[in-house]
């Protein structure tokens, strides 16, 4: 996987990996929790700048959506850009909450990093495959783009994404 490929170059290979429909179901939930979790270990320090305050887990946002908006599928990466925007103000609000239960925010986010990533894992068992990054590291920015294109695509959008990964990597079971 290149780093620069298109959005369904990149979804097709990352399928290959992922057509079992409980591996999928685990990344529905696995995945957004490793990249929530990974923005609440981010939220401190933060700056201010202009009258805004700004967090490494913003700058992680604007430059992971920077790389989703400019994989050639319009509403697949603007999809994923508001998705990953949600989870990443989530991730601040779950700052206080953290606090309030005695933890600091980094221990917070590696706890959820560490349970999405267990659900992941079980995906993976189900799926008899290993995790799409083991073979290239792009694959870690391209799962939460797979999990906004499959809810995408089970509304009826992307079907010609839905058809290409079909076609290549085969339906999934």
């Amino acid at each position: 996987m290149s780093f620069l490929r298109s959005a369904s170059a990149l979804m097709v290979q990352y399928a290959h990996y992922h057509r079992d429909r409980r591996n999928i179901a685990t990344h529905l939930l696995g995945v957004p929790l490793i990249f929530m979790a990974i923005g609440m270990v981010l939220t401190q320090p933060t700056w201010v700048w202009g009258g805004w305050t700004l967090s490494a887990a913003w700058c992680m946002w604007g430059l992971t959506s920077l790389w989703y908006l400019t994989r050639g599928t319009v509403l697949l990466g603007v999809a994923t850009t508001v998705v990953n925007g949600l989870l990443i103000a989530c991730a601040h609000g779950l700052v206080p909450l953290a606090a309030a239960a005695g933890l600091l925010a980094w221990q917070a986010g590696l706890a959820l990093f560490v349970i999405g990533w267990i659900i992941q894992f079980v995906g993976h068992y189900f799926e008899g495959k290993k995790p799409a990054f083991a073979d290239d590291i792009v694959g870690l920015l391209v799962g939460p783009m797979f999990v906004v294109g499959e809810v995408l695509m089970a509304l009826g959008l992307l079907t010609s994404l839905r058809m290409a990964i079909e076609r290549q990597a085969g339906p999934s079971h």
